[in-house]
């Protein structure tokens, strides 16, 4: 089979619209992790792999039957071990678009429940788990196995997943353009949850599980980890306890601490060569004549703004977050990406004139002269980026961001435009070289606040009813508390070598505090994002850490739990 890339470049919108209408869950399997780190230059890799996963899925033989739209949780292809759940069907809940306005239209909010530790009558809780900026179908193996059947099953308790407005299927909205996302905000968001936890009836259970009659647990993991706790604060007689797990509480324009982490915790000969190579290939950018030859090196000679080429090599550094203490669900990606760099030169390159074994500096033909990090760096890109893009195309088809019209598309399969919207508008994060040149660094000093931020102008023109403001509102995030914020029965769980831990209560710029029952504040040891949410079937097979942290979850719930009390009965 021809796959549907063989056309001209000028076609490479149309043609990825046209990929996922006829492969639509496509788009929602493509790592939307690039896009939430690294602004346009995520959305130009997100889009490669979602037409790198359509023509594989094309190319198969129809029989496979990937146009099917399954209703069932498949355990099997989201990795979750064997379960002995039933089927899990998605429910509905109907949501107001707007909480804030009189009569507003409505739309149907998916989710998920897993009633096979449920004890009628007991006073047990609903642990319910923040969807976050995903859809919640990636939300489910913790339903199964992870922190909600883990505080479900030592609590008697019920667990639920509640798909976030917008995302996956719980979308009130016909496109995404500027007007269409007005509602997608931290405030709709929180205002649902509130909605969602005083007033739902469950399929199949006839006992009134909304509050107050029924304790409710929040919990959430990254950006749905600050959700849990803004629901804490801001809704105290709904939401009894919560734990919030890597949670991102603290909004910021410049996220280059993010970077640092990865340069602290990374193998220091890893970090060591990841330094070295930015440095001189900062400097090579620098000099008109040989800026051209460093980027033929990386395969991206063709790439007309340096920023773009900046961004291009930073990606694989993505990879660290991907990391987890199960290697079923974890990736190695970023070992590899080591690896790769401390690979000493082996036999005879045609590329090179001259090796220095002493100095490890590499001529290539032209006279550069580079350190052998930045050539192995270069060979990494070559082979796993910059091969991803189709030959039809150019490289700056490929991973050019100045061409607005790239990130303009406001059809529903473009969902990447979900989380840059929220980044835009209230969260910023955009992820930058440190401020001060002086610093160790291991990205590039191309990638400023304004570049990377040019992708809100890009993507979402002033609308009709909205604009999108000269920078993200953070004030609307911190103002909720911040790196301070703190409430009883409110619980922060952090990795130690977290990328996100300087946005967390965690952060080296805030405070410390004691680790009580009451207002738990625990620090996973080596951990990365939110590593307490997923869980093994028998949690004795888990490593010490993960097993400790569960078993200390459980322990600060059940003692929040002793100390509720039902509301008293009118007689």
């Amino acid at each position: 089979m021809v796959g549907l890339l063989s056309l001209s470049p000028m076609f490479f919108p149309a043609i990825f619209g046209a990929l996922v209408l006829l492969v639509p869950e496509v788009a929602s399997k493509a790592d939307i992790n690039s896009v939430r780190l690294f602004g346009a230059q995520g959305v130009n890799l997100w889009k490669l792999e979602a037409l790198r996963d359509a023509n594989a899925i094309l190319s198969q033989e129809p029989s496979l039957g990937f146009h099917s739209q399954a209703p069932f949780y498949d355990y099997e292809r989201h990795g979750a071990a064997v379960s002995n759940l039933p089927p899990l069907r998605g429910h509905w809940f109907r949501q107001p678009i707007d909480h804030f306005a009189n009569n507003s239209r409505t739309f149907r909010q998916r989710y998920w429940l897993n009633t096979r530790h449920y004890k009628p009558n007991t006073s047990a809780p609903v642990i319910v788990l923040d969807g976050g900026e995903t859809s919640g179908e990636d939300r489910l193996p913790f339903l199964d196995t992870g922190i909600v059947d883990i505080l479900a099953k030592a609590t008697g308790g019920v667990g639920v997943v509640l798909e976030h407005r917008y995302y996956g299927r719980s979308i009130p909205v016909s496109n995404l353009s500027t007007d269409a996302l007005r509602f997608l905000n931290n405030e709709q968001a929180l205002a649902d949850s509130a909605n969602f936890i005083a007033t739902v009836k469950f399929p199949g259970i006839d006992e009134d599980l909304t509050t107050p009659n029924t304790p409710w647990i929040y919990y959430g993991g990254s950006y749905a980890g600050a959700r849990a706790a803004h629901m804490r604060i801001l809704y105290p007689d709904l939401v009894y306890g919560a734990i919030a797990s890597s949670a991102v509480t603290h909004a910021s324009l410049s996220n280059w601490e993010y970077m640092e982490i990865i340069r602290r915790a990374a193998n220091p000969r890893c970090s060591n060569h990841l330094e070295k190579a930015i440095q001189r290939i900062d400097t090579l950018l620098a000099i008109p004549f040989a800026k051209r030859t460093l980027k033929g090196l990386f395969g991206l000679a063709d790439l007309e703004h340096d920023e773009d080429f900046a961004s291009v090599i930073e990606s694989p550094l993505g990879a660290w977050q991907a990391k987890n203490w199960d290697p079923a669900v974890g990736s190695t990606d970023f070992e590899q990406f080591c690896d790769a760099l401390n690979k000493p030169l082996l036999g005879h390159d045609p590329e090179i004139l001259i090796y220095d074994n002493i100095t490890q500096m590499v001529t290539l033909p032209g006279g550069l002269r580079v350190d052998l990090s930045v050539y192995n760096y270069a060979n990494y890109i070559k082979e796993n980026v910059v091969s991803q893009c189709p030959p039809e195309f150019t490289v700056e088809d490929c991973f050019g961001t100045f061409d607005d019209k790239k990130f303009q598309e406001t059809a529903l399969e473009h969902d990447w435009r979900l989380w840059v919207f929220q980044v835009c508008t209230q969260w910023g994060y955009f992820s930058t070289a440190p401020p001060d040149p002086r610093r160790p660094r291991i990205v590039s000093k191309l990638l400023t606040l304004e570049y990377e931020s040019k992708i809100c102008k890009q993507a979402f023109p002033p609308g009709k009813y909205f604009q999108v403001p000269p920078m993200p509102n953070i004030t609307a995030v911190n103002a909720l508390g911040d790196f301070d914020i703190a409430a009883d029965r409110l619980a922060f769980i952090d990795g130690e070598v977290d990328p996100w831990r300087p946005c967390t209560p965690h952060s080296e710029y805030a405070r410390n505090r004691p680790d009580t029952i009451l207002r738990p504040f625990k620090l996973i040891p080596h951990g990365v994002h939110h590593w307490d949410e997923n869980g093994l079937r028998n949690t004795d097979d888990e490593p010490f850490d993960i097993r400790k942290i569960h078993a200390e979850e459980v322990d600060f719930v059940t003692a929040w739990l002793k100390d509720w009390k039902p509301p008293k009965q009118d007689h």
